[in-house]
């Protein structure tokens, strides 16, 4: 499913309307490198690549998609800025995974419209619940998973995280009705 909406705007003075953002499905042959790229991009900002981050984004077809996960872009002006991916794990559990926002895109809201998209889809596929691993390095993300709904747990009730980054863990159950 695609979706186009607005996005905040960051200046208002010059009277122009605000971005449209469209979120749309990862296209293989189009986004994966923009996927790779920008994921590389924040976590060589705050932390070192990670084998399982290699892994991912080097083959996302295969570490993803073929496992029943998703993965969404977001577009502004048909430019790749944004993503995040649903992996799931088990009995209606997914792990929200994998979310960027190219830097000159950020404070836009267009991370707040690609969250909210994503918990739309995963109640769609029914998931019943959402968690992720953070990093108190990244302290907009963690409020931003706060203000979505997501709650602090202690790691142990989570499937394996497998960051040594991530030092934040949260779930967010999900009412599929």
């Amino acid at each position: 499913m695609r979706t186009t909406i607005p996005a905040k705007q960051a200046d208002h003075q010059s009277g122009a309307a605000p971005p449209t953002i469209e979120i749309r499905p990862l296209l293989a042959s189009e986004d994966a490198i923009a996927f790779r790229t920008l994921n590389e991009e924040w976590i060589t900002r705050f932390f070192t690549l990670e084998q399982k981050d290699i892994e991912t984004l080097g083959d996302p077809q295969n570490a993803i998609l073929r496992k029943g996960g998703h993965i969404f872009m977001v577009h502004l002006n048909a430019k790749p800025v944004g993503c995040v991916a649903l992996i799931p794990i088990g009995a209606g559990v997914f792990e929200l995974s994998k979310m960027a926002v190219s830097p000159e895109c950020r404070g836009l809201g267009i991370g707040r419209s690609l969250i909210e998209y994503a918990i739309r889809e995963a109640r769609i596929l029914g998931a019943s619940s959402l968690f992720l691993g953070c990093s108190t390095k990244l302290p907009s993300a963690i409020h931003l998973y706060e203000s979505v709904g997501f709650r602090h747990v202690d790691p142990d009730s989570l499937p394996p995280i497998p960051y040594t980054r991530a030092n934040v863990f949260m779930r967010l159950a999900l009412d599929t009705e």
